[in-house]
């Protein structure tokens, strides 16, 4: 088969990493989902992004076999197969995962980023979660795949919509979206809201976050059959 729409996709995602400012040398990989096909497409393990190209581009089944490519999957593979086996169904095409270093910054401190303004608002509905510590049973067996567990176990209540992204405890963020482009601009708005967080408790440690209303008025003009923000289509 032809995966050439889903490599271009993972390849233009993955080359812009580093132009966001997210990722230091190969910490970062963007994966794209075919649901129809049952495949995605992911980076390639350790490979600088500058001889990235989209022939290079894996191709794995939800099996976690590879399809197509002659070169090792990201080592964080099992974890996006094990969330794309999961939040496929509520329109998830893309995960994104990133070492950036203000919302790794709260990962490590076992926090998550309180939703302290309606930029954050605007992204995601409440305070983006973090999962509980891994056992050390997870950590010594399949690793990569148990982290995945751990995401859907913290998102066992949660809309992956609503909240689009997620901190691993003492690891990293993990965010996904309908489209590779949107996944990457929510890493981006993951690590701005981060970043403001950070600064707003460095000046108010107590600070509150903001009302439900605002909460609601906020996500809500964006996202879901009422939104009203942007030019639609």
């Amino acid at each position: 088969m032809n995966y050439k729409t889903i490599r271009e996709e993972c390849y233009e995602a993955n080359v812009s990493l580093p132009k966001t400012g997210l990722v230091d040398l190969t910490f970062g990989n963007v994966s794209v989902l075919d649901e129809t096909s049952g495949v995605f497409a992911i980076k390639p393990s350790g490979v600088a992004y500058d001889q990235l190209c989209p022939e290079n581009m894996v191709i794995v089944d939800l099996d976690g076999k590879i399809v197509e490519g002659s070169l090792r999957y990201s080592s964080d593979t099992p974890t996006h197969r094990r969330l794309f086996l999961a939040f496929a169904e509520a329109g998830v095409s893309s995960v994104v995962h990133t070492h950036s270093r203000c919302a790794v910054s709260f990962a490590q401190a076992g926090k998550e980023i309180p939703c302290l303004g309606t930029t954050h608002a605007d992204h995601f509905y409440g305070a983006v979660p973090i999962t509980r510590s891994m056992t050390a049973e997870e950590i010594g067996g399949d690793y990569e795949w148990e982290t995945g567990n751990v995401i859907i176990e913290r998102f066992k209540e949660l809309d992956p919509l609503d909240f689009s992204a997620v901190l691993v405890k003492g690891h990293g963020p993990f965010v996904w979206n309908r489209s590779a482009a949107k996944a990457v601009e929510y890493a981006i708005a993951l690590e701005i809201v981060a970043e403001m967080a950070l600064h707003t408790l460095s000046l108010q440690p107590d600070a509150n976050g903001i009302s439900q209303a605002l909460l609601d008025k906020h996500f809500r003009r964006k996202h879901g059959k009422g939104a009203y923000y942007g030019q639609g289509g």
